[in-house]
C-alpha cells in the first residue's frame, strides 16, 4: 500500500471535496483526505489499482490531477504535467476579465445623464449577454451538470439555473417581441461576471493561507555543489539541482548558501540557521559527524557532507507533508458544516422553487416572483460552510509549522481548546537530558576501574536514554565488549549477556533492590546478578522550563510532574520549578495507567520524549513530543515541538485554542450568512446582481478572518 498524494483542479465547495471523496472510498481506497481550499487529494493506493486509473476517474467527474506530488510511484506510471496546455478559460481571473467589458457596456445605462437608447435594443443586449452567458456556461454549467450526474450537486447549480433562468426568460421575451417586460440580460451577464469576480478574490484569499506552506515548500528545490573526483582524484565541483542527489552523495556547502539536502558533516564547521525548520533564528554550531537539515542555511563556515537523505524522504519533505495532511483534515467541529453542506443545494433549490410559487400567488406578477427566486438561487453559499474550516485550519498548522510546531492531525488543535492539565515526563523535556558523571564508585573488589568503566559504556552505548547516552559520550573508549545478546528493558535499563555467558545489567534501584538499600543513586551496574557499583549524575534544567510552568498556572493549567526517577529528585526538581503535583518511581505501564486515569478525569496534555513516554503520550488527550525525542516518540505524539525545547509549547496551546475560536466563528458566520441571505432575497430585499457579488464576498470573509490567525497574539 502507497501513500499518494496529488494536487487536484475544479474543486469549488465542499461538495466537490465530498464527490471527490466518495468516488476514492468506493474504489477501495483508505485513508482518504479532499481539501477543496487547497487542492489537495491524498489516500493509500491498493495494489490492484493504478494511479492513471484513478485519475481518469476523477476526470470524468469533472476534475483535474494537475500535479502527482509524490505520486510517482514505480509500477502505477501516470504523470500529469502541471504544464499541460491550458486554454484561455483556466482561471477565474481570465473568466472575469473576459466578461467584464461585455457586462460594462450593459451597466452603462446606470450613469445619469448618459442617453444611450440603443444599448436598451434587446437585440444589442442579447449580443453583449450572449459570449458572458457562453463563458458562464462553459464552466457553471459543465461543473453543475457532472455534479447533478454523480448524484452530490454543488453550488453552480445554484449559479448555473439563476442566469439560466433570467436568459432564457428574456430571449423568450425577444423572440415574441415583448422585451420591454422580459429585459434581464443585464441581471444574467451581472450574475456570471460578479460570480467568477467572487470566485477569484475567494481563490486570492485562499492561497494566502497556504503562504506558510510555500515557505517551506520553496526551499525545497535549490541548486547544490556535488563533489566528484576524477581518476587522479582530483577534487571538482559540479553543480547540481537538489532533485537529483541521492543518498551517498558528496557535496560542498559554503558560507550562504542554502543546506540542498539531509546530510552529515565530513569536514569542516559550521554555524547554521535552522530557522525553517524550527523557528529559531538563533544559529547553531556544527561540526564533523553533526547532521544538516535540508532547507537550513550556513550563515557562516564551510563544510564537505554526505547526504543521508534526499527528495521526498528529507526532514523538511515530510513536515511539507505533514503539514499538508493536517490542513486536510477535519476536525469534529466540522461534522455539522459538512452534513449541512451535502443537502444544502437540494434544499435551496426547494427554496427557490417556493420562493417563486408564494411570490407569484401573492404577487400576482410572474416576473418580479422569478427575480427573487433567482436572487435566492444566487445569494445562497454552501461553499462559506465548507470552507470555515479548512481555511483556519490551513492558517493554524501552517503558523505552527513556520515556527517549528508541527500538528500531526486537525483534531489534535481543537482538543487543545480544553485542556486543563499538563503532565510533564522530567528527563530531557523539563531538563535538557544533558549529563555528566557527577559521582560513581566501585562495590566489587575483583573488578578494576577500567574494566567498569568498559562494562558501563558497553551497556549504555546501546541505549537511547539521555542519562545513557550522556554516560557513554563521556566514557566513551575503542576496546568495548562484543555482546552475545543485548536488549533495552523499558523503564529498568540495559540488559546484555557476554559469549562466556555472564551477565550484566545497567538499571534503576528497582532492579538492584534486592542487593542493597541504598536508593540514592541513578543508575546500579549488576554482574551476574551481583552488585558492582553505582552512578550518580546530574542534569541541567531547561531554560525556558520556569517559565513555561508559570505561564500554564496564569493560564488555570495545572501541572504535574510524571517519572520514573527517584521520588526525592523528583520532588526536588517540582519544587524549583513549581510544579504542583508529583508522580515519581513509574514504570512506562504504570504511567500510561495514570494518564489514562487523567484524561479521564479532565483533559490532558502530556509532554515527554524517550521510548518510555510513547504510549502515555498516545494516551493522553494531546501528546506532545520534543523534536530530539526518540522516533516512537515523535510517531506517536500528535504534537511535536522542532526547537529542542521546551519554549515553544504556549505558542501550541495558544495556537490550538485561537484556531479553534476563529473555525467557531468562521461557522457562525456562514450559517448566519445564509440564515439571514436567503430569507432577505426571497421577500424581494436584494437584487440577482447584487446578491451575485454578496455570495463571493462571503468566502472572502471567512478568509481573511483566519487569515488573522497569522498576526494575532496566540499565547
Amino acid at each position: 500500500m502507497e501513500k499518494i498524494q496529488w494536487k487536484v483542479d475544479g474543486m469549488d465547495c465542499s461538495n466537490c471535496a465530498l464527490t471527490i471523496r466518495k468516488y476514492l472510498e468506493k474504489e477501495g481506497m483508505k485513508e482518504v483526505r479532499v481539501n477543496f481550499a487547497t487542492g489537495d487529494v491524498s489516500f493509500n493506493l491498493h495494489n490492484d489499482h493504478t494511479t492513471a486509473g484513478l485519475a481518469k476517474g476523477i476526470h470524468d467527474l469533472g476534475y483535474k490531477v494537475t500535479g502527482n506530488g509524490h505520486a510517482a510511484h514505480k509500477g502505477h506510471g501516470h504523470d500529469h504535467d502541471e504544464e499541460t496546455s491550458r486554454s484561455f478559460f483556466s482561471s477565474h481571473l481570465q473568466r472575469f476579465s473576459f466578461c467584464l467589458p461585455f457586462t460594462a457596456v450593459l451597466w452603462l445605462h446606470m450613469i445619469p445623464g448618459l442617453h444611450l437608447h440603443w444599448l436598451m435594443n434587446p437585440w444589442v443586449q442579447l449580443g453583449l449577454t450572449l459570449p458572458v452567458f457562453i463563458a458562464g456556461m462553459l464552466f457553471f454549467g459543465k461543473s453543475a451538470w457532472k455534479s447533478l450526474r454523480n448524484g452530490i450537486p454543488n453550488m453552480n447549480v445554484l449559479v448555473a439555473m439563476g442566469a439560466a433562468a433570467s436568459f432564457v426568460y428574456s430571449l423568450y421575451g425577444t423572440l415574441i417581441g415583448q422585451a420591454q417586460d422580459y429585459m434581464f440580460y443585464e441581471t444574467t451577464a451581472t450574475i456570471i461576471t460578479l460570480v467568477f469576480l467572487g470566485n477569484y478574490l475567494e481563490e486570492a484569499s485562499l492561497q494566502s493561507t497556504q503562504l506558510a506552506l510555500k515557505k517551506l515548500a520553496v526551499n525545497q528545490k535549490v541548486m547544490a555543489n556535488m563533489l566528484t573526483y576524477d581518476d587522479q582524484h582530483q577534487e571538482h565541483i559540479f553543480p547540481i539541482e537538489s532533485d537529483q542527489l541521492h543518498s551517498g552523495d558528496l557535496i560542498l556547502i559554503r558560507t550562504g548558501e542554502q543546506v540542498p539536502a539531509d546530510c552529515k558533516i565530513l569536514w569542516g564547521e559550521a554555524d547554521v540557521n535552522e530557522a525553517i525548520i524550527t523557528g529559531e533564528s538563533l544559529p547553531l554550531h556544527k561540526k564533523s559527524k553533526d547532521q544538516l537539515i535540508g532547507g537550513s542555511i550556513l550563515e557562516n563556515g564551510t563544510v564537505k557532507a554526505q547526504v543521508i537523505a534526499a527528495g521526498k524522504d528529507t526532514v523538511l519533505a515530510g513536515i511539507i507533508n505533514l503539514v499538508k495532511e493536517a490542513q486536510g483534515e477535519k476536525p469534529p467541529v466540522q461534522q455539522l458544516a459538512d452534513k449541512i453542506s451535502a443537502i444544502f443545494v437540494p434544499v435551496v433549490l426547494g427554496i427557490a422553487a417556493v420562493t417563486l410559487i408564494v411570490n407569484w400567488i401573492i404577487l400576482g406578477e410572474f416576473t418580479p416572483s422569478l427575480m427573487r427566486s433567482i436572487a435566492v438561487l444566487v445569494i445562497a453559499c454552501p461553499c462559506a460552510m465548507g470552507l470555515a474550516t479548512p481555511a483556519a485550519i490551513a492558517v493554524g498548522v501552517g503558523r505552527g509549522a513556520r515556527n517549528g510546531i508541527l500538528f500531526r492531525n486537525a483534531t489534535s488543535l481543537e482538543l487543545f481548546k480544553n485542556i486543563q492539565q499538563v503532565v510533564f515526563d522530567k528527563t530531557g523535556t523539563l531538563t535538557t537530558g544533558k549529563f555528566m558523571v557527577n559521582e560513581w564508585k566501585l562495590t566489587h573488589e575483583s573488578i578494576t576501574t577500567e574494566e567498569f568503566k568498559r562494562i558501563v559504556f558497553s551497556l549504555e552505548k546501546y541505549s537511547n536514554h539521555p542519562i545513557a547516552k550522556s554516560i557513554s559520550a563521556e566514557w566513551k573508549m575503542k576496546d568495548e565488549i562484543r555482546w552475545k545478546k543485548i536488549e533495552e528493558i523499558k523503564g529498568l535499563g540495559m540488559q546484555a549477556e557476554d559469549k562466556e555467558g555472564n551477565t550484566y545489567k545497567a538499571a534503576s534501584f528497582e532492579v538492584a533492590k534486592t542487593l542493597t538499600d541504598d536508593d540514592t543513586h541513578n543508575i546500579y551496574i549488576l554482574k551476574n546478578e551481583q552488585l558492582i557499583g553505582w552512578i550518580d549524575l546530574k542534569d541541567e534544567i531547561r531554560a525556558e522550563a520556569k517559565p513555561v510552568v508559570s505561564y500554564l498556572h496564569a493560564k488555570g493549567i495545572k501541572t504535574i510532574l510524571l517519572s520514573g526517577d527517584r521520588q526525592a529528585k523528583a520532588d526536588q526538581l517540582a519544587k524549583e520549578l513549581g510544579i504542583e503535583e508529583v508522580i515519581a518511581e513509574q514504570t512506562p505501564e504504570q504511567k500510561l495507567q495514570i494518564i489514562a486515569a487523567k484524561s479521564a478525569t479532565a483533559p490532558t496534555a502530556m509532554v515527554g520524549d524517550g521510548i518510555n513516554d510513547a504510549p502515555a503520550l498516545a494516551k493522553a488527550t494531546v501528546g506532545i513530543s520534543m523534536s530530539d525525542a526518540s522516533q516512537m516518540a515523535m510517531q506517536t505524539a500528535q504534537v511535536v515541538l522542532m526547537n529542542h525545547g521546551l519554549k515553544k509549547l504556549p505558542m501550541a496551546l495558544g495556537l490550538g485554542k485561537h484556531t479553534y475560536t476563529t473555525i467557531k466563528q468562521n461557522l457562525f458566520w456562514a450559517f448566519a450568512y445564509n440564515i439571514v441571505a436567503i430569507p432577505v432575497a426571497a421577500l424581494g430585499l436584494l437584487k440577482p446582481g447584487f446578491a451575485a457579488l454578496v455570495m463571493g464576498l462571503s468566502d472572502v470573509v471567512l478568509a481573511i478572518n483566519s487569515g488573522r490567525l497569522y498576526i494575532k497574539k496566540v499565547e
